[in-house]
């Protein structure tokens, strides 16, 4: 394991039409796939001009542990040291286990939790497979993000299971009062908390992705000729121009422009 623990190293795709949700995100990014086969249920793995970005699979018929359908939506996934000793500290934590550890072939292990917000993400305890190549081109991970209006409970939970360094956004913010903090600092910085209490529903709420494009409009453009939707935004940020949008199935992810970042000041 080269990725220290805590740092985003996955993102994956439930979806009920693969065939159509590969059609939507090829169309976007030019993604391609790769079916790893029955023995891994057909997951199919995301690569971008080769680059590896994360994974997606039909989970039609799949339930979640309360028992209702899966929904399709995207997953993040933080690396661990020891996935087994990780879960230990979960409900310690104030976390719920979800699936315990399991090995994925060579690839790794791994296990899906809840937090005490009950966002859902993943632990992902590499052994062939480290995870996602950090390149910061269009159609790649630049960023992920936890909105959720328990801001205190979540930062002692990352802090506690997965070793959290969590240090306030040094960037100027519209709202002085917003609080926003980043696991690590500066470029070392993997992911981020935000304070959603007084800016979106708690149905709004969990984890988020964000995946580059060269121009925001442009590319909010080509997710609704592909059946897609605009959700919020495009909003100018230091980091971007920024929309959230949502896959032909809803599965809803955030397009950044790094080039279209509004000046600071």
């Amino acid at each position: 394991m080269t990725r220290t623990t805590g740092t985003s190293t996955w993102l994956d795709l439930g979806i009920h039409d693969l065939d159509a949700a590969k059609t939507f995100y090829a169309g976007l990014f030019g993604w391609t796939f790769e079916d790893l086969g029955e023995d891994f249920h057909h997951y199919n793995l995301i690569r971008n001009n080769g680059a590896l970005v994360g994974g997606v699979m039909d989970v039609s018929g799949m339930t979640c542990p309360q028992g209702e359908d899966i929904p399709s939506e995207w997953g993040v996934f933080l690396a661990v040291d020891n996935a087994d000793a990780r879960l230990a500290k979960v409900t310690a934590a104030g976390g719920t286990v979800v699936t315990s550890a399991y090995d994925v072939g060579d690839s790794g292990r791994m296990a899906v939790v809840l937090d005490p917000t009950g966002a859902v993400i993943g632990l992902w305890q590499a052994l062939e497979l480290e995870g996602y190549e950090f390149t910061g081109s269009p159609g790649s991970p630049v960023w992920f993000e936890l909105m959720t209006q328990r801001f205190d409970d979540a930062a002692a939970f990352y802090t506690a299971v997965f070793d959290a360094d969590l240090m306030p956004l040094s960037e100027p913010m519209e709202n002085d009062d917003f609080r926003y903090v980043t696991n690590g600092q500066g470029e070392g910085a993997s992911w981020g908390i935000g304070d959603a209490r007084g800016i979106m529903p708690e149905t709004a709420t969990g984890w988020r992705i964000y995946l580059g494009v060269a121009e925001c409009d442009a590319a909010v453009d080509r997710v609704r000729e592909l059946g897609g939707s605009l959700l919020d935004g495009p909003v100018d940020s230091p980091f971007g121009l920024i929309a959230t949008v949502a896959d032909p199935e809803g599965a809803s992810f955030q397009i950044c422009a790094m080039s279209e970042a509004a000046p600071e000041g």
